[in-house]
């Protein structure tokens, strides 16, 4: 998370290489602080090499007549004057590696935040602090991740040390571009003034066009051998550049770094009456937001957190001391992955590399009869590699979920128009099958596939018949089917979950012929009744999503499924939320036994960087809009159709997945669910089919507790996703109940005892959540770190209980 103070000022600096003047150029700084009368905190996490040649030893050594001021620190200390991943380990190897700890990157982003955190804490008045990195931007740190990525959780503002001598324009040019692709904040651009290579010329010019003020300062004598004449010209050069008068330089450079930390606490500090004046904001009641308490000003995100502005809210009764709760900004878990976008968690570097990579090559371009390598590897890999496999032959791309489903029906009722040989007229007339419930975006076309519902507008015409669907929780530890009253059979209680899902071996049971008789009654009627003709079949596989987190029994789509293909009715699969591992699965598909006409992939899809969607299509779908005359192509596009940075995203997030799937935590997950399975009665040791086996990242110990609480009246979870339906008498979505049940999942809380938490930089975190009335639910994304999983289990957990009493 990031940290803001204002009672202290923090910066980062990076060097475009080593040996460039890091050292010295923050000796500086640390000493102009302090000439201006402010407390000044230095910190070197790593250092490597003789302790005499130690940076933090410099700083101190040469803060003149401003020691007292001046308190520098390092975290880990090697023997070694090399690269710090390689000094851990000859360290390691030469004292034995039972005896040198190197930290995981989380401990190592941990130690740092808690130092600065400690810093902040011992002065209420104005401070200073720098924290100087290792080499060049992408030296690795002790675990062997390149600093940029190691340090990215903090984001702190950035100072940059450009490289003076030959070559040096280019290196620093990179670095900057480096920073920039992760996000960091970069506030001052120094260097040293070599009159010969004049870099700092070039640069002045090439980042003020950047907004990035640099400033050229004065270099070093050279080191003399004998250490005291290279003590006194060192101290006299600190005196030249951080002069008694308090002119010069550094002093500029210290205010400016005052003058950005100022202005950056004033934007947040604006930003929650500006957005309340001019925003207006998706699925929210205006009516019921008028304070600026309410608005969440997010400063930037990584991983599975937020990091959030607390300046403008109230000190919540179970906040933290204000040792802990000083900074301005607190991390805040993505309980929601941002609308179930979020796949390898914000700010993924590889991701933004790659969305940089197709950006510089392509930009944008037309796509119809047209290829381009990132849209064309897509297709491909989705075809015959992905969901597509054994059944499609096409795949369409544009721009997000609700035109993908848009295009998805314009596919399917051309089918079924050409089956039935309808006239024009009668062609509009054509609905749809699903289920009550179902979303499939807000998009017009996308609505009219839905039943009359809250999210549905003015212009809404429900065309097609939904059945309500039977659902899939678990009630006081033990799995339920729950059949909804038109059905001819009872609730199904106690049967294993792994059960349940086990499609192929529930076909020949009481229940598939209650739904099969069930279904075909229905249509039946519709048919007697001279209802208009239905066109497709439209599901969300396995959850139905914004319609409530309804976990629907899968073998009730299935029986749909068929019923739909003996009427020769396109099937159309929503896979938009619930596909691409979401759920556990690459595709629910597998699980159902049924592969489907067309499908339709977004969010997951694009790691949650930027919008994009496919939709699949078999090749009698495709085969539909063939002919020799262009009107009956499939006219629909828009400007940025396969539009290349999304499709190169794409592409990457699925290399990032295949990664994934074959992991030790996606392992150890499938393993718990297993376990407790086989606890219930199942069978250990017994193979489970990879595409149909049924887990989720969810402890499901923690699933069973929760699904026994008085205030919980059903529980489930699928791979991301945990949802819990809370016991209200007034149930549905006007419902506020689990929104106010859960309220204080907001408020930023740390362990018993002070310790680090889960949140990137152990700091106290709060959860953003969102709920579906009196259902609540909470989302990973596919590589969120067990032990947050477990921190916001325990959040959870607290809160629930503490409403019990």
């Amino acid at each position: 998370m990031s940290l803001l103070f204002k009672n202290l000022r923090v910066h980062q600096v990076f060097g475009a290489n080593t040996d460039v003047g890091k050292t010295v150029l923050t000796s500086g700084l640390v000493r102009a602080s302090a000439a201006k009368k402010n407390q000044v905190f230095y910190l070197k996490p790593v250092s490597t090499g003789p302790m005499q040649d130690a940076d933090d030893e410099h700083v101190e050594r040469y803060a003149g007549s401003y020691k007292a001021l001046v308190n520098t620190h390092c975290l880990y200390r090697f023997d070694e004057p090399v690269s710090p991943h390689l000094a851990a380990s000859m360290a390691a190897e030469q004292k034995g590696a039972e005896n040198v700890v190197v930290p995981t990157d989380d401990t190592f982003v941990t130690s740092v935040a808690s130092y600065i955190r400690e810093c902040a804490s011992r002065r209420a008045e104005r401070a200073h602090m720098y924290v100087e990195t290792a080499g060049g931007v992408h030296s690795p740190t002790l675990s062997g991740t390149t600093q940029l990525d190691s340090y990215r959780p903090l984001f702190l503002p950035t100072i940059l040390v450009g490289d003076s001598r030959l070559g040096g324009i280019s290196s620093t040019i990179s670095s900057y571009e480096s920073l920039l692709l992760r996000g960091y904040i970069v506030d001052s651009i120094l260097l040293f003034k070599d009159e010969y290579y004049r870099n700092w010329e070039y640069l002045e010019s090439y980042f003020a066009e950047h907004g990035v003020k640099v400033s050229a300062i004065d270099p070093p004598p050279p080191r003399e051998a004998d250490v005291h004449r290279n003590f006194t010209l060192t101290e006299e050069y600190y005196r030249r550049i951080v002069p008694e008068g308090e002119g010069g330089g550094l002093f500029g450079v210290v205010e400016h770094l005052d003058e950005r930390h100022e202005a950056r606490i004033k934007e947040l500090e604006s930003m929650p009456r500006r957005a309340l004046d001019t925003v207006w904001w998706p699925f929210v009641q205006h009516g019921l937001v008028k304070n600026e308490a309410d608005v969440n000003v997010i400063d930037s995100a990584w991983g599975d957190h937020f990091t959030v502005f607390n300046g403008h809210k109230a000190p919540s009764p179970s906040a933290p001391s204000a040792a802990q709760s000083a900074s301005l900004l607190e991390p805040q878990f993505d309980s929601s992955a941002s609308w179930w976008t979020q796949t390898l968690g914000h700010a993924h570097p590889a991701l933004a590399l790659a969305a940089a990579r197709a950006a510089g090559r392509y930009g944008h371009v037309m796509y119809p009869q047209a290829a381009h390598a990132p849209a064309l590897r897509l297709a491909e890999r989705l075809v015959r590699e992905g969901p597509g496999k054994g059944w499609a032959s096409r795949a369409f791309i544009s721009d997000n979920g609700s035109t993908g489903m848009e295009i998805a029906l314009k596919m399917a009722l051309r089918v079924s128009s050409r089956r039935l040989g309808l006239p024009a007229a009668a062609q509009k007339q054509l609905g749809v099958l699903g289920l009550k419930g179902s979303y499939h975006g807000d998009t017009i076309g996308a609505m009219d596939a839905c039943e009359e519902g809250v999210y549905t507008c003015e212009w809404h015409a429900a065309k097609g018949f939904w059945f309500e669907p039977p659902s899939v929780g678990i009630r006081d530890g033990r799995a339920r089917i729950t059949v909804p009253p038109a059905v001819a059979h009872e609730n199904v209680d106690g049967v294993q979950l792994s059960r349940i899902y086990d499609v192929p071996a529930r076909l020949g049971t009481p229940l598939a012929a209650a739904y099969r008789a069930h279904v075909d009654g229905a249509l039946a009627r519709l048919a007697a009744a001279g209802a208009p003709p239905l066109g497709a079949l439209v599901l969300e596989p396995l959850v139905l999503g914004a319609g409530g987190m309804v976990f629907v029994d899968p073998l009730f789509q299935r029986v749909l499924v068929d019923a739909a293909r003996a009427r020769s009715l396109p099937v159309v699969f929503d896979e938009v939320f619930a596909g691409l591992w979401r759920l556990g699965l690459r595709s629910a598909a597998p699980l159902l036994g049924a592969p489907p006409d067309i499908s339709v992939h977004a969010k997951v899809l694009t790691g949650g960087l930027v919008p994009l969607a496919v939709t699949l299509a078999s090749d009698a779908v495709f085969r539909a809009f063939e002919s020799g005359n262009k009107t009956d192509a499939l006219l629909h596009g828009h400007s940025y159709t396969a539009y290349a940075v999304g499709c190169e995203v794409a592409n990457e997030t699925l290399d990032q997945l295949e990664r994934l799937a074959g992991g030790e935590a996606w392992g150890a997950a499938r393993a718990a669910w297993q376990a407790h399975g086989a606890t219930e009665g199942q069978e250990e040791g017994k193979a489970v089919d990879a595409e149909r086996a049924i887990w989720s990242f969810w402890s499901p110990r923690f699933v069973d507790v929760l699904s026994r609480l008085d205030v919980v009246e059903e529980a489930m979870a699928l791979g991301t996703v945990l949802a819990f339906k809370v016991r209200d008498p007034n149930a549905g979505y006007q419902s506020h109940s689990a929104q106010a049940l859960l309220k204080a999942l907001g408020d930023a809380t740390g362990t018993d005892g002070g310790a680090v938490t889960s949140a990137p930089g152990g700091a106290p975190f709060s959860v953003h959540f969102r709920t579906l009335g009196d259902v609540a639910y909470f989302m990973t994304s596919l590589n969120t770190p067990a032990a947050t999983i477990r921190g916001v289990e325990d959040r959870i957990w607290a809160v629930l209980h503490q409403s019990r009493g």
